[in-house]
């Protein structure tokens, strides 16, 4: 455990750390011990409404919209600064937290930071439209912050997470109501403290802990936050679509994954197969684009099949805080007994070939072996829905239409994998495959400057780059009349 973990977690509003207004708490869990190791403030409407008070008077009335975007720059950049000095701390507290293995843990900062400097440099390098007309007129497109904006977070890799979201709102002038996930509130924590180092103005962050179901609805439905930023199952994504219906918020949904890798027989086997098993068993399984569903060209089907599975079953599964480890325990005993449900729901689907339960040595905790399923068929369920954990089906496929009409056969549409040295191929199919994001020939690294988001029930809008500055931001065009303006003359008479 680690050493100074606090007793409890308050909510932080208008600069300040407060429990809840009804004095309510909810237990949170260690995941590798499934004991209550903390109580955090459970977050209701009267303390979503508190919040966005808080939020909306700094709006209004305080400095930070109205700061030129180097000043704004310079405190983020102050916050960038802090993060990424406090790494260690932070992957102790989130694999603590989460499960998420030490190793991949560390680095969770550093992300952060980047994040923060990408957006601190962006506002002020920014450019926005003009349109001339000679002599005529000059039109012109101003950028306004938008208000408060609310930020609903995911438990897997959390703090990186709210990094994505907070950067790019504070950078464009809003302030925010940060509403962590319930089962994994530990990092957050760390927020307001940072702010308040680097200088930011009480009441532009703000964070209500609390269950999904209460502080996140209370959010969502709350008149005064007129957008909505959410990374979660798309499940919740259709409530907060139809909450957020009756007062036409924006919306910007991050959601569900059950992505394809597809490699063909012409890939480089052995990178394809090291970069499969990474997408998929990295971050415990728990991440919206891992490539869970394996398509494999018939002619390298079975070779492809016996490597895999031998080296999924030499995947190191321990404590999270051990540098070994490399898949620790999944975050909450409710997941786990999902995730355990899918894999013997995959027994009557598939042929297991590695895993397949809880590994042994490990008779507590939320610990599930690397488990891989072949010969899947594509109406099966572990073929269709999302598990989210480290467990993988792999299905052949004879020719590019088959595979295309396979990868595209989900309800799914956020990220897709391609392996093949065919460069017409690789291009082609990047092209047709529904999915937001596609790397061909590697694993998922990501461009801060490229759009992040998915199709179908994988998300509604864009973020990350410019994306992000347009979902934060008004778009007000300005209309300048140059010299003398024809005006249609109405109620002269003859």
């Amino acid at each position: 455990m680690p050493a100074d973990l606090p007793e409890r977690l308050q909510h932080y509003i208008g600069g300040e750390h407060v429990d809840s207004a009804d004095g309510a708490t909810f237990e949170v869990l260690d995941p590798v011990s499934n004991e209550t190791y903390l109580h955090a403030a459970a977050g209701r409407a009267a303390d979503v409404d508190r919040a966005v008070t808080a939020a909306r008077r700094a709006f209004d009335e305080g400095p930070w919209p109205r700061m030129l975007p180097r000043e704004r720059s310079r405190i983020l950049h102050r916050v960038a600064d802090l993060v990424e000095s406090r790494d260690a701390r932070l992957a102790e507290l989130e694999s603590f937290d989460s499960g998420l293995p030490i190793t991949q843990a560390l680095g969770q900062a550093r992300r952060a930071a980047e994040n923060f400097r990408f957006f601190a440099d962006l506002v002020v390098a920014q450019t926005d439209d003009a349109f001339k007309v000679p002599g005529r007129q000059l039109n012109y497109v101003n950028r306004k912050p938008i208000g408060v904006a609310g930020l609903i977070t995911p438990w897997n890799t959390p703090f990186m997470l709210e990094s994505w979201k907070l950067g790019p709102a504070l950078a464009t002038g809003n302030t925010v109501v940060l509403k962590p996930a319930e089962f994994t509130p530990l990092s957050a924590s760390l927020w307001a403290g940072i702010f308040e180092e680097a200088g930011l103005p009480v009441g532009v962050f703000n964070l209500v802990h609390g269950i999904g179901e209460q502080a996140g609805d209370a959010l969502v439905k709350h008149p005064d936050v007129p957008l909505i930023s959410f990374t979660g199952e798309s499940r919740t994504g259709q409530l907060i679509f139809a909450n957020a219906a009756p007062h036409l918020k924006g919306l910007s949904m991050e959601l569900g994954g059950k992505s394809p890798a597809v490699v063909f027989a012409d890939a480089d086997l052995d990178a394809a197969i090291d970069a499969t098993i990474f997408g998929v068993f990295s971050l415990n399984g728990e991440r919206c684009t891992a490539g869970s569903r394996i398509l494999v060209q018939r002619e390298i089907y079975d070779e492809f099949v016996l490597r895999y599975g031998a080296q999924a079953q030499r995947v190191v599964v321990g404590p999270p805080h051990e540098p070994g480890t490399e898949v620790g325990a999944l975050v909450h005993p409710e997941h786990y007994e999902k995730v355990m449900g899918y894999i013997e729901l995959g027994k009557a689907e598939g042929r297991l070939v590695a895993g397949g339960g809880r590994p042994e040595g490990f008779p507590t905790g939320n610990y599930v072996a690397p488990t891989v399923f072949a010969d899947v068929p594509s109406d099966a369920r572990i073929f269709q829905e999302e598990i989210f954990g480290p467990v993988v089906a792999i299905t052949p496929f004879d020719t590019d239409e088959e595979a295309l009409a396979l990868a595209n056969g989900v309800r799914y549409g956020l990220a897709a994998y391609v392996w093949t040295n065919d460069l017409k191929r690789a291009h082609t199919f990047a092209q047709a495959v529904d999915a937001g994001m596609v790397w061909l020939n590697s694993n998922n690294v990501r461009d801060l400057r490229t759009p992040f988001g998915g199709v179908k029930a994988s998300g509604l809008g864009h973020e990350g780059g410019y994306r992000s500055i347009d979902f934060y931001t008004h778009q007000q065009a300005v209309h300048v009349t140059l010299g003398d303006a024809h005006h249609p003359t109405f109620g002269k008479g003859v």
